[in-house]
């Protein structure tokens, strides 16, 4: 179980891209909130060059569904089947149906490109991108070559939004995550560490801001780093760190856990503290890591919110997934559908045969206009960077 705690954030950071979102809690009724714009008209008649025989609303994806980082791959896939299976249940768009078409890159970038061609090969009209950010820059590098839109749910580096004008994202930028993280920690502790990868680009994206940003507030801290040759043991950097009050690890879940596992171990009281990533480390550790250190991380996603939407989600959730709990990875999977779904409605697309290039000019047109979609992770603003603003919490994790 996760207890929210108050974040209060200057409205600059407020109004930041930051990596995660959800739907509307299986509530089909497309309003969108105040403010949005109206998508021009555009005619889907046309089939124009495309070649494929839909008889469904194809959304591509890719993402690690094997692998140590599956958690973030399957959950993905759960939230936006889910989405799924509440709009065909509601009359799809106009009487027709989606699907959804995920293939398993196991976050490799070079996967990724392989994949993208599959699945524009089988009719995919509109993605949700891919999971990591390596792999999602690889996919939005290829998607520009055919003027797909993408709107990854999770993958939040700078550079996949800026790999081509069809790529947008569902959830927190990593520099914003940084610029936070450095806020934060500075105002509440003394004594600060840093274990971060410097051969993963969610992770060095994210420390590269941090850093920025505490150079700017003049505040100290400890760095240790690891690469994709050493993520097993981190006893070293743990050493290294004992005497700190705190630790920020810009990194995921995998090895968030071992470095909480090795803290007891190195009798280092450090609280733990890390971004959107970490969203899945609890299945890492046990009650005696939390007696230990107190682990929190930032995240647009309180699974324990009374908000409706957000309940609404959680109940159907747990009882497509035999009772397992939605993680922000599932949030941002299943926002990232109903958005796609809610701009095609708003859109007229009237076409299931419409070809991607049109409908990917025509979404990233009105995503870049300023669209908005309150989900189950806050409500949602798009730019023409390609960035979404919505409002951060964070949650801490606890034994019970």
């Amino acid at each position: 179980m996760k207890k929210a705690l108050s974040l209060m954030l200057a409205a600059v950071l407020v109004l930041c891209c930051f990596a995660a979102c959800g739907g509307n809690g299986g509530n089909t009724d497309t309003t969108a909130p105040a403010g949005n714009t109206t998508p021009e008209a555009v005619d889907f008649s046309a089939e124009g060059d495309y070649t494929g025989n839909n008889t469904k609303y194809v959304i591509g994806a890719t993402g690690p569904l094997t692998g140590d980082f599956s958690s973030y791959g399957i959950s993905v896939q759960n939230g936006a089947n889910l989405a799924i299976k509440e709009i065909n249940a509601a009359g799809g768009l106009d009487g027709v149906e989606f699907v959804l078409n995920m293939k398993d890159e196991q976050g490799d970038p070079t996967k990724a490109q392989t994949a993208y061609t599959q699945l524009y090969e089988e009719g995919m009209q509109v993605s949700i991108g891919s999971v990591t950010s390596g792999a999602a820059e690889s996919f939005a590098t290829e998607a520009a070559n055919d003027s797909v839109f993408s709107l990854t749910p999770s993958a939040s580096a700078a550079t996949v939004i800026a790999a081509s004008d069809y790529s947008f994202r569902v959830c927190f930028g990593d520099p914003d995550q940084g610029v936070l993280a450095a806020d934060k920690l500075s105002e509440e502790y003394k004594n600060i560490g840093v274990i971060y990868d410097n051969s993963d680009t969610y992770s060095s994206g994210i420390y590269d801001a941090f850093k920025t940003e505490m150079e700017k507030l003049g505040t100290k801290y400890i760095e240790q780093s690891f690469d994709k040759e050493n993520k097993r043991d981190f006893s070293t950097q743990v050493e290294a760190l004992r005497d700190c009050d705190v630790i920020f690890l810009p990194i995921y879940y995998a090895e968030a856990g071992l470095i909480a596992k090795a803290c007891v171990s190195k009798g280092c009281t450090a609280a733990l503290f890390g971004c959107d990533g970490l969203d899945g480390v609890k299945d890492q550790i046990d009650a005696s890591v939390l007696d230990h250190n107190k682990v929190s991380y930032i995240t647009p996603f309180d699974v324990n919110s009374t908000e409706e939407n957000v309940a609404k989600f959680v109940a159907a959730y747990k009882a497509d997934y035999d009772g397992a709990l939605p993680d922000q990875f599932a949030a941002d999977g299943y926002d990232a559908v109903y958005a796609i779904y809610n701009a095609m409605k708003a859109l007229g697309v009237n076409n299931v045969k419409v070809a991607p290039d049109t409908l990917g000019a025509a979404l990233k047109d009105t995503f870049a206009a300023g669209f908005q979609y309150k989900g189950v992770t806050g409500e949602m603003t798009w730019d023409a960077t390609g960035a979404c603003a919505k409002p951060p919490i964070i949650v801490e994790v606890t034994a019970d």
